[in-house]
């Protein structure tokens, strides 16, 4: 092989691309009103992606989070970055339409930076940072506009159903 070759083959291999709702709603078992990630772009199979979750004054728990002033509760930012690591996990394995499931194990250095708020477009930025067998672990980062709102690393296992 030569070496124009190899660097096409790396390039093919490290392309990124884009996981539509319909491919989610093959790779995860959520559905609305818990399905929390829309699409993923930038994807790099095994490696990163990123989630994109348009948050509307009209998710169900602004009902109760808080009536007069609607703050996306923190917990549901980490679970948006959770289903978007999990996607790209049973994406890099090729696991569409499987009887499989993503398991949280543990949630770590979690931090919250900014309220979210109706009308935000939620950035949830993933990356493998290890993986042994069906464990994998991710750093995340969700961002509105550029900025910081939150932040974890998050371990989980990809089991059967």
């Amino acid at each position: 092989m030569s070496l124009a070759e190899a660097q096409n083959l790396m390039t093919e291999t490290t392309s990124e691309v884009e996981i539509g709702l319909n491919q989610i709603l093959r790779l995860l078992p959520h559905r609305p009103p818990m399905l929390m990630v829309e699409r993923l772009t930038n994807v790099v199979a095994g490696e990163r992606a990123v989630g994109i979750k348009t948050i509307s004054k009209d998710d169900w728990y602004f009902q109760g989070h808080f009536p007069t002033k609607p703050v996306m509760p923190g917990v549901m930012i980490i679970e948006a970055l959770a289903q978007t690591a999990a996607a790209l996990a049973m994406h890099s394995l090729d696991l569409y339409d499987q009887e499989k499931l993503v398991y949280f194990m543990g949630i770590d250095e979690a931090r919250f930076r900014k309220m979210v708020l109706p009308g935000d477009v939620l950035h949830l930025e993933v990356a493998k940072t290890q993986r042994r067998g069906p464990v994998w672990r991710f750093k995340g980062v969700a961002k509105v506009n550029g900025e910081v709102v939150a932040e974890a690393i998050k371990t989980a296992m990809i089991a059967d159903n």
